[in-house]
């Protein structure tokens, strides 16, 4: 935008390399909508052109340098005054100067390290970006670019089921299960409930799924709880002995892995809630933290009737038929050097060692209902759901001491028993 006549607005454009084939993520904006950025990952390079266009042809343009740089920041919505950069490269393109015509600057940010999701929250925001500056005297043109990074994880080497049993002393003890404590998020949460003691009139029963986001530190720290999903798993009055199956899918919902103390700024948890409501309408619920984590996408098998590969098999036939029409040919030139044997003798032993070579599929066969196996299953394998298989001796598990931990009871003005507002 020209100001007061000195100088002449220049359009800014920035291309990245292979843009058309590169995937795109929805990132969630300020506003609560959805748009779709470029993806990348930890140390991929950020390369690409900025092109730069004067409005008007034959104009020029001066400017004390143009730079492009790569930043990533963290925004707290309670002091956006300051940001806070985690990232911040530099690439100068041009030197102070005049511009009369439409230019292009190549850049290349080479493996960046880029250490943590893109995230928007209630209350805080991490996002990473290429800003292009043309620096003038009066006003800079500015030109910035979102971009979108995902964290991949592996699959983690101890993910223990969770098993705890709760209650309310002489009036309810329930036992509940977790298949695992760490799941992808696009995994299934199993597991069931079982109810060892019930002497209140319960009414129904819900799991939900909570994130809990942190930000500050110290005395400043503000939590902030979004209940992603809610199911009801019960509705009306269980027995003793009766036990509810859960099963939820984490696939349909708009979930982040699990952050810690993102550069000392925030933290994203996630907690599966349990909630029972009695006939009263009190509630008694107890929350289990469990931890999320984003997995990279399978690799396809490939498919054995595609195009390519169906080109490949019929290669290798030609190939083998080429084969047996050259030592037909030898064998004929040879004339008794082959001893009596004729040229169909070779084929036949070329046909022979290709079907040794092909590997052989063979049916599983039913064994007699009398016969026993002489092998036993180990007993350390034990089903996780089986309630005569012996407790684990976890963090999460009631060891030898049989400890009981206590539902909490919230009423109706959202205090505890004690008077205490509940601890979120």
């Amino acid at each position: 935008m020209s100001f007061f006549g000195f100088g002449q607005s220049a359009e800014i454009d920035v291309y990245l390399d292979g843009q058309e084939n590169r995937k795109t993520a929805e990132i969630k904006t300020e506003d609560g909508k959805k748009e779709k950025l470029f993806l990348y990952y930890d140390g991929e390079t950020v390369a690409g052109k900025v092109n730069i266009s004067l409005k008007k042809p034959g104009s020029k343009l001066e400017h004390q340098g143009i730079k492009i740089e790569f930043i990533g920041q963290i925004e707290m919505y309670y002091d956006r005054g300051n940001h806070h950069e985690f990232i911040s490269l530099v690439k100068e393109l041009a030197r102070p100067g005049e511009m009369i015509a439409h230019t292009s600057y190549p850049f290349d940010f080479s493996c960046v390290e880029k250490p943590f999701e893109v995230y928007t929250g209630a209350n805080v925001r991490l996002r990473y970006f290429l800003r292009v500056t043309i620096i003038r005297r009066l006003a800079d043109i500015v030109k910035e670019i979102d971009l979108a990074v995902h964290t991949l994880s592996s699959y983690p080497e101890m993910n223990n089921s969770i098993k705890m049993e709760v209650g309310i002393e002489d009036c309810l003890h329930i036992e509940f299960e977790y298949n695992k404590s760490k799941y992808h998020l696009k995994d299934v949460i199993v597991g069931k409930i079982y109810f060892l003691l019930v002497r209140i009139k319960i009414k129904h029963m819900e799991i939900a799924i909570i994130k809990r986001e942190t930000t500050g530190t110290g005395p400043n720290i503000f939590n902030d709880n979004n209940t992603i999903a809610k199911y009801e798993i019960m509705d009306g009055a269980p027995v003793r002995g009766e036990s509810i199956p859960i099963r939820v899918f984490l696939a349909g919902y708009d979930l982040t892995p699990t952050m810690r103390d993102i550069n000392k700024k925030f933290s994203v948890r996630y907690f599966l809630n349990l909630v029972l409501m009695d006939t009263e309408d009190r509630r008694y619920f107890k929350q289990q933290e469990i931890t999320l984590w984003r997995k990279g996408d399978k690799l396809r098998k490939p498919n054995l009737q595609s195009p390519a590969i169906m080109a490949g098999t019929q290669n290798l036939q030609n190939t083998s038929q080429q084969y047996l029409q050259q030592q037909a040919a030898q064998n004929e030139e040879g004339g008794d050097e082959n001893n009596g044997e004729s040229p169909s003798a070779h084929a036949r032993d070329f046909d022979d060692h290709r079907e040794d070579s092909i590997p052989r599929k063979e049916d599983f066969v039913r064994a007699p209902e009398n016969s026993k196996s002489s092998d036993k299953l180990s007993s350390n394998l034990e089903d996780p759901f089986d309630r005569t298989a012996t407790p684990q001796t976890d963090g999460n598990v009631a060891g030898d001491n049989h400890t009981i931990e206590n539902m909490t009871r919230e009423a109706g003005d959202g205090q505890n028993d004690n008077g205490n507002e509940i601890a979120e």
